[in-house]
């Protein structure tokens, strides 16, 4: 296990953790995967408490669709006031399925994530499932150490 991860069951994580990853479960349903039948949802907790979600939209003109996190992400992004994000969930599941699916971030996406945490100059936990246990980075960067950068 890398460094900065915790590996844990769904029971074992906070009530925080679970809110966030329950709100990214949810986002499961606005998701528009008719090509891969794979369901992705992300949510943002805040600071605030409040909860902005996403979901992955694919399109027929591929790879023009976006990933889940990076909905959410964009979505927090046009705010006009931006109150720290404190967690990030990402949840997936075939279509059909009731079991969890690996949720592991894309590189395009950790990229994004990694940039709003520099931008907030405060890391956010990231929360994924994957070998049937969530993992929880105490950080983005934990995800892209050696990150894209102008």
């Amino acid at each position: 296990m890398a460094a900065g991860f915790v590996e844990t069951d769904y029971q074992a994580l906070t009530p925080e953790q679970q809110q966030v990853v329950e709100a990214a479960r949810q986002a499961l349903v606005s998701a528009y995967a008719p090509y891969s039948d794979f369901l992705v949802g992300a949510a943002l907790l805040l600071q605030d408490g409040s909860i902005i979600t996403g979901s992955n939209q694919e399109n027929a003109a591929y790879p023009s669709g976006i990933c889940a996190e990076r909905v959410a992400l964009f979505a927090y992004g046009s705010r006009p006031t931006r109150t720290p994000i404190t967690k990030l969930a990402v949840v997936a599941q075939k279509r059909h399925h009731n079991e969890p699916a690996v949720s592991a971030p894309c590189g395009a996406c950790r990229q994004v994530m990694l940039e709003y945490e520099l931008q907030q100059n405060s890391p956010f936990e990231v929360i994924f499932y994957y070998n049937n246990k969530y993992l929880v980075a105490n950080s983005a960067r934990e995800l892209l150490p050696y990150y894209f950068q102008l």
